[in-house]
């Protein structure tokens, strides 16, 4: 029989789904959970999947249900699915001294977003020394707030963990010890924690393409690809303008310093971090829509972020623009976008707000839950946000694989997942007679 040949999309699919499975199976044993018992499999698929997705949603408190081997587990599923599965495959096979295909290649560069093959490898070895140097960097700024809290040793690894945790925007965490599923809450108005925590969330969802642009040209702005821009701009207006609505209307009944540190850690974990520091039950309903639209906007493309990604938001956002002012091509700092891309992005937001509302309404429907709570739940999954309104841990296995899907989704990509069911697809050899149609 003729060999079967997979495409980029089918290997990032098949890559992420084998990675959770063993996840799962690791999380069954006896050895990973705290009681020695046995995990049932649905609890650890729920949980691998929610880790390789870097969503955060939970099931069990990570802190007082796992041991210290389930948590190095989750660690692991954390930064396998942080740097993407095909990053972490062509990493292995250069350590193992092998030469990479020009198939393998051509995957690395759409699991990262590249703008081009060459120098595929060079940029990989860039990838993951940066991102050890940043996850360590953000470890040792935690310690010594962790180690005077917990001891060295548990500090050490709270540090670790919650370093690589905020990196990979994965928002699991190890507080549970002092109230399960309590984040990092208690400390909402220390400086040092929002401050690292943030800056890892904000450079892990930015992408490393953004990183090696910003390494080679340093502050020169213009000298910057036109994505870089794009990425950079809208990723500071989504952090900034929701940050001023939390802190002027959100949290105003609390001190000032708790509400500033507050109301921008809230609007920068939104984004697929999954971290809270203040409790939601504080927010309006005005407030939990916002943050439900930062966690569909997602991250950047080629970073450990989830969601619909900031340029996709962006796109559509010029393209309504320039059909107000009735011009014809969509535009960015002087450079034109092609019209496959414009097309692009209005299947994405079609497909995640479809996921959306549809994952929301079924667990609203088989709970009998609110739909604004359930749509948040949705929303979070989704968007790889790992962000609860503490719905979660009490779901039926119904919800729960709901969830399941539509984290898987969201962090390999609604369009990754068509494109591998229709990859052998031909383009249609006509097109089809034209005729006039009138919208709005």
């Amino acid at each position: 029989m003729r060999k079967r040949r997979f495409s980029s999309a089918q290997i990032v699919i098949l890559g992420f789904a084998a990675v959770i499975l063993a996840g799962s199976l690791l999380l069954m044993l006896p050895l990973s959970a705290r009681s020695g018992q046995w995990t049932s499999f649905p609890d650890a698929l729920f949980t691998a999947t929610s880790a390789v997705c870097v969503t955060g949603l939970v099931v069990r408190d990570t802190a007082t249900y796992w041991s210290g081997f389930g948590q190095g587990v989750i660690l692991l599923l954390i930064q396998i699915g942080g740097m993407g599965v095909v990053t972490c495959a062509v990493v292995i096979s250069l350590a193992a001294g092998q030469k990479l295909s020009l198939r393998q290649r051509g995957a690395m560069q759409e699991a990262i977003s590249a703008p081009k093959i060459g120098g595929i490898v060079q940029l990989t070895g860039f990838v993951v020394a940066a991102t050890a140097a940043l996850e360590l960097l953000g470890a040792a700024a935690l310690a010594p707030v962790f180690c005077r809290e917990f001891g060295l040793l548990r500090g050490l690894w709270y540090s670790l963990f919650h370093s690589i945790s905020a990196f990979c925007n994965a928002g699991f965490d190890l507080m549970g010890v002092r109230a399960p599923f309590s984040s990092l809450t208690a400390f909402a108005a220390h400086p040092v924690v929002n401050v690292v925590i943030m800056l890892l969330i904000i450079v892990g969802g930015i992408s490393f393409m953004t990183w090696e642009d910003v390494r080679v040209n340093r502050l020169h702005f213009r000298r910057y690809r036109m994505q870089t821009k794009v990425i950079l701009v809208t990723t500071a207006l989504l952090i900034f303008l929701p940050g001023a609505i939390f802190f002027c209307f959100d949290f105003a009944a609390l001190p000032l310093g708790e509400r500033f540190w507050g109301a921008l850690f809230q609007s920068v974990t939104a984004r697929t971090a999954g971290f809270n520091t203040l409790d939601f039950s504080l927010m309006s309903e005005r407030g939990i829509g916002i943050m439900i639209v930062l966690m569909l906007t997602g991250g950047a493309p080629g970073s450990t972020a989830g969601g619909m990604k900031v340029t996709t938001l962006a796109v559509m956002f010029s393209t309504a623009l320039c059909v107000f002012r009735r011009r014809e091509d969509t535009h960015f700092f002087g450079r034109r976008i092609e019209e496959t891309t414009v097309r692009s992005a209005m299947a994405i937001l079609t497909l995640y707000m479809t996921l959306f509302f549809t994952g929301g309404l079924i667990i609203s429907q088989a709970e009998d839950l609110p739909l604004l709570t359930c749509l948040f739940e949705s929303a979070s999954a989704v968007g790889t946000a790992g962000l609860t309104l503490g719905i979660t841990p009490g779901l039926g296995q119904l919800s729960r694989c709901i969830l399941i899907l539509l984290m898987y989704t969201g962090r390999v990509g609604a369009l990754t997942l068509i494109f591998a069911a229709l990859s052998d697809t031909k383009a249609a050899p006509a097109r089809l007679p034209r005729e006039g149609l009138i919208v709005g």
